[in-house]
C-alpha cells in the first residue's frame, strides 16, 4: 500500500481513538502533511524511537509505542519464563504524553504476561538505569526525546545491564517490530493482568540511587567549610532532574539557589525556546537569578537529566557558556585531583570517552598516568567498558564522557547522568572557593598547563523523509575522496570507523581501529587536531566535529576558520559527484 492507502486505513478503523480521527481528520487536504506522516515507519535504531508528536506510522503516539512494546514483549518472550517474572523497569520525563506513554507501555508488556514497574511520577533516565539493575529487571524503557524540542518524544530500550540495549539484541528487537504489521493491533491487558503485574517502582530504589551517589563525593571538607554558604545557581528546565539533584546536593551539604520558575513540569518549557541546556540562552533565566545573588556558575539539566549545561563567570565578568567538552575537561582534572591528592586514584584507573570528544582528555590523562579508551558516540558503549572490566579487572573504570555535556562517574548507572555530574560540579565549586579561586580561573589553568584546545561541532538540518539516507551518502561520499590537507593542515591519518581501517595518509599502509563500526569519517591531523564527519543517530542532523590545537584562543579560532572553509568546499565536491 501506498501512503495514501495507509492514511485511509487509519482514519477508517474503529479502533483509532478521538483524538487520533480528529487529527488525521483534519489534514485530509493536506497531501504533503499524509506523505510525511505515512509514508515511512518511525526507524526503531540503536536509541530506539524518537519523533514528532502525532498520528502516523512515522510518528511519536500510542501505537507506535504499543507496537515497539509488543516488539520488545516478543524478545523477551524468547528468553523464557524467568525473564517475564523478572520483567521491564518504565520510567518517563515532562514531554507532553510521557506518562502515557509509559502506562501504554505497561499494559502491553502484562498483556503478554510480563511484569512492569512503573515509576509513580517522573524520573530521569540515570535513575531509570540504577532501577533496572537495583531490581534485576531484564531491561527497562525510558519515555523521552532527551534535549529535542518539545514537539518531540521518544521512547528507549535498555538491557538488563542498566546500559541502553546492544545492537544484537536491538536488532532481534527490531525483527520482532517488523512482524507487527497491524499498529492499531497490540494487545490490551484485562483487570486481573494489570493488578497482578503492573507495579509501581518501590521507594527504596530511590534511596538505594542517592546512597550510591553519595559515596562518590570527593571533597568532604571543602564542602563542610563552603557548602553552606555557596552562591551556585541550578535549573531543571522544567524537567526530570529537579527532585534528585535538589535532594543529593540538600543529602551531601550544598546550597543551591533554584530558578523556581523553571522548576514546574512543563510539556512546552515555556520559558525557554529549546530545553538544550548546552545553550546559553536556555540558562539565561538562571544566569540572571546569578548576577542578582553574585553567583558564579549556573548549572542546568535537560527534561530526562542526562544532560548537564553549565555556565561560569569569566575574568571580564561575563558569563559564557561551557561546552560540553570544557565541562568534561574540568571534571576530569577535578576527579583525577583530588583521587591523587588522596591517595585513592587507582593504579589501573581508566577514562573511556567518545571519539569525537576533546583531544585534551589525552594530555590530562598522561599526567596523571591514566589510561584513557575512545569508543564511538553513545553512552552504552562507555557502559560496555564499564562491563568488561568488571569481569576481567584489568581496569577500574574512574570516570566517563562525551561532548554532547553527558558524564558519569561511579558504575551505579550505565547512561549519561547529570545528577552525579550535578553534584560534582556543585562539589567542584566548593572545592576551588576552598582554595580561593573560581572555575573559570582553573579552566584557564588547564589551557596553560596543556595548551589551548577548541572543540566546535556543527550540525547540517536535513529534512524529509529521505534525510538519514542523504546524510549516510555524504559520509560514504567522503570516504572515497583522497584528502591530505585542510588549508594549511596536513592529515596524518584516516579513519573510517564503517570499515575499522585507520589509514595513514603518507604510507597508504592500513590498520585496525579495534572499534565498533559506525558510519564516520575521522581526519587526524599532524599537529594532533580533529575533523570528524558523523550522521546524527538520533535526529536528522549531519554532525561535523573540530578539535584544534593551538597556542592560543586567538590562534585556534583562526585555524578553525581556515579548516571549516576548507572542509565546506570538501563536501560541496562530495555534492557534486
Amino acid at each position: 500500500m501506498n501512503y495514501k492507502d495507509i492514511y485511509e486505513q487509519w482514519l477508517n478503523d474503529g479502533r483509532l481513538c478521538p483524538e487520533g480521527k480528529k487529527e488525521l481528520e483534519a489534514i485530509k487536504d493536506n497531501e504533503e502533511e499524509i506523505e510525511y506522516r505515512f509514508g515511512a515507519e518511525l526507524a526503531f535504531g540503536t536509541a530506539g524511537l524518537r519523533g514528532i508528536i502525532g498520528y502516523g506510522t512515522n510518528m511519536m503516539n500510542i501505537y507506535t509505542v504499543k507496537r515497539a512494546t509488543q516488539g520488545l514483549s516478543e524478545f523477551i518472550k524468547t528468553l523464557g519464563e524467568e525473564a517475564k517474572k523478572r520483567g521491564v523497569v518504565i520510567s518517563y520525563d515532562t514531554r507532553r504524553k510521557s506518562d502515557e506513554f509509559a502506562m501504554a507501555a505497561a499494559d502491553v508488556l502484562a498483556a503478554n504476561g510480563i511484569k512492569a514497574y512503573v515509576f509513580p511520577d517522573v524520573h530521569p533516565v540515570p535513575m531509570l538505569s540504577f532501577a533496572v539493575r537495583c531490581l534485576k529487571t531484564i531491561a527497562g524503557i525510558m519515555i523521552t526525546a532527551s534535549h529535542n524540542p518539545k514537539q518531540y518524544n521518544g521512547y528507549k530500550v535498555y538491557g538488563e545491564d542498566g546500559a541502553q540495549m546492544n545492537p544484537e539484541d536491538t536488532a532481534k528487537v527490531l525483527g520482532f517490530i517488523e512482524k507487527q504489521t497491524d499498529y492499531l493491533g497490540a494487545p490490551a491487558a484485562d483487570e486481573v493482568q494489570r493488578a497482578k503485574l503492573i507495579k509501581a517502582v518501590p521507594s527504596a530504589v530511590d534511596r538505594k540511587y542517592y546512597r550510591a551517589l553519595k559515596k562518590l563525593t570527593l571533597s568532604k571538607e571543602a564542602v563542610k567549610k563552603c557548602g553552606k554558604n555557596l552562591k551556585l545557581v541550578y535549573t531543571p528546565v522544567h524537567g526530570s532532574g529537579y527532585i534528585p539533584v535538589t535532594t543529593i546536593l540538600k543529602k551531601i551539604g550544598i546550597n543551591a539557589t533554584v530558578v523556581e520558575e523553571q522548576t514546574r513540569k512543563d510539556p512546552d518549557f515555556s520559558t525557554v525556546e529549546v530545553p538544550n541546556p548546552e545553550f546559553k540562552e536556555t540558562l539565561s533565566m538562571g544566569i540572571a537569578l546569578a548576577e542578582k545573588i553574585g553567583a558564579t556558575v549556573v548549572f542546568g539539566t535537560d527534561p530526562d537529566s542526562d544532560r548537564l549545561g553549565v555556565a561560569v563567570k569569566n575574568k571580564s565578568g561575563e558569563f559564557e557558556a561551557l561546552s560540553g567538552n570544557q565541562v568534561g575537561i574540568l571534571l576530569l582534572d577535578y576527579i583525577l585531583t583530588r583521587l591523587k591528592e588522596d591517595g585513592k586514584l587507582p593504579a589501573n584507573a581508566a577514562v573511556v570517552k567518545s571519539f569525537v570528544t576533546t583531544g585534551m582528555a589525552r594530555a590530562i590523562c598522561n599526567k596523571f598516568g591514566v589510561t584513557l579508551f575512545e569508543v564511538p558516540v553513545g553512552f552504552k558503549f562507555i557502559g560496555d567498558k564499564i562491563k568488561q572490566w568488571e569481569k576481567d579487572g584489568k581496569y577500574t573504570f574512574v570516570f566517563g564522557f562525551e561532548e554532547s555535556c553527558g558524564y558519569l562517574r561511579g558504575t551505579h548507572a550505565r547512561d549519561k547522568d547529570a545528577v552525579v555530574a550535578s553534584m560534582l560540579c556543585a562539589e567542584m565549586v566548593c572545592y576551588y572557593d576552598y582554595k580561593g579561586k573560581t572555575v573559570s580561573e582553573r579552566l584557564e589553568e588547564i589551557y596553560k598547563e596543556y595548551g589551548y584546545v577548541l572543540d566546535k561541532n556543527v550540525s547540517i538540518q536535513y529534512h524529509g523523509l529521505n534525510a538519514m539516507k542523504e546524510m549516510n551518502a555524504v559520509v560514504d561520499g567522503l570516504k572515497t575522496k583522497p584528502v591530505t590537507k585542510f588549508d594549511i593542515y596536513r592529515v596524518a591519518y584516516i579513519r573510517d570507523y564503517s570499515k575499522d581501517i585507520k589509514t595513514e595518509v603518507a604510507t597508504g599502509e592500513t590498520s585496525p581501529i579495534g572499534s565498533p563500526t559506525t558510519n564516520c569519517v575521522y581526519y587526524e591531523l599532524e599537529n594532533g587536531s580533529f575533523i570528524c564527519v558523523r550522521p546524527s543517530g538520533t535526529e536528522p542532523k549531519l554532525k561535523i566535529y573540530y578539535s584544534v590545537k593551538a597556542n592560543t584562543k586567538a590562534d585556534a579560532e583562526e585555524a578553525l576558520a581556515k579548516m571549516q572553509e576548507a572542509v565546506e568546499k570538501l563536501l560541496k565536491s562530495v555534492a557534486a559527484q
